[in-house]
């Protein structure tokens, strides 16, 4: 190992780093970009990477999580020490260092949040209350489709026949300016839609060519409303006046609850998770674990049912 290499700081290799990480799609590279800019190379650019040690990164995170007195988020802390940490593994890859004294040290957890469901009646109430966007709020409440996923869909991806959206484009917005890649998980896929979407569905691609886009004018991908006085944060203050139940729901809890209202009708979880694009069945079990405790009731019942058959059918002796 060249001592010298050792002596790079962390500021040269993380511009190099950043520049590499070009696989990440534009809405998971920007939140890098900032914690690299904000929180990492204002602390560390100027350490040479041979004379960091353990004791000080972890101490940077215990002090970067308690923020001053303002606890920071567990997001943050774990990104800015992700960036440090990814840095420092291709530092060892490099042979510049011997192994990286960013691994092992105590980090915060990230606490699930709770997710948000509405019922048919709180979906329908909501579609009523967002007017004109009364079938964009139905279309991502039954069919669990990303905002960029079903902003980004063309007339020809729709099949009013079959009830299927052929999934493979996603236009997600990144400070202002909309980046037009591949699903989330980077596979098309296909995704039914009930019977009574297809009018309206109808009615939104009859007068456009196959090339358009289904939402909005059809030649200019749909911003998401503002968070603040947006069209969407609107219908759910209406809906909230008029129902005092009414969650604070986002525009993705719509997709969760695409998949509570598809679980709770029957639908198994394989198709679940090829309907929401999931990497796999156990990922969509981890992530809606809490609609599956009715499932977990059923199966005591039905073991103590079982159970009591057994009984029934075979004679049990005490001791002799």
């Amino acid at each position: 190992m060249d001592a010298r290499a050792s002596q790079s700081t962390i500021s040269t290799l993380g511009a190099e780093w950043l520049a590499n990480q070009h696989h990440l799609k534009p809405s998971s590279l920007r939140p890098v970009e900032i914690a690299w800019r904000l929180h990492v190379e204002p602390k560390w650019g100027s350490r040479r990477v041979g004379e960091i040690r353990h004791s000080e990164v972890q101490n940077w995170v215990t002090a970067f999580t308690k923020g001053g007195g303002k606890p920071r988020s567990a997001t943050t802390v774990l990104r800015a020490y992700g960036v440090l940490a990814g840095i420092l593994d291709t530092a060892v890859m490099d042979r510049r260092i011997p192994s990286n004294p960013a691994r092992g040290v105590n980090l915060p957890r990230k606490l699930k949040g709770k997710h948000k469901y509405l019922s048919h009646a709180q979906v329908e109430l909501l579609s009523e209350n967002a007017k004109k966007h009364r079938t964009m709020v139905l279309f991502l409440a039954y069919t669990g489709l990303r905002w960029g996923e079903a902003t980004a869909l063309h007339v020809r991806d729709v099949d009013l026949d079959r009830r299927r959206v052929d999934v493979h484009e996603n236009a997600v917005e990144v400070s202002g300016t909309i980046h037009v890649g591949t699903p989330k998980t980077g596979e098309a896929r296909s995704v039914p839609f009930p019977p009574f979407l297809a009018p309206l569905l109808r009615a939104m691609t009859e007068n456009k060519a196959p090339s358009q886009l289904v939402f909005g004018d059809g030649d200019s991908y749909l911003h998401q409303p503002d968070r603040r006085r947006g069209w969407y944060v609107s219908a759910i203050a209406r809906s909230q006046a008029i129902d005092s139940t009414f969650p604070r729901v986002t525009i993705h809890d719509l997709r969760h609850t695409a998949a509570s209202l598809a679980i709770s009708a029957g639908a198994n979880v394989k198709a679940v998770q090829r309907m929401l694009g999931h990497a796999s069945a156990a990922m969509t079990l981890d992530t809606y674990a809490d609609l599956f405790d009715d499932d977990l009731d059923a199966v005591a019942i039905a073991l103590d049912k079982e159970r009591s058959r057994a009984r029934a059918r075979t004679v049990f002796r005490g001791p002799s």
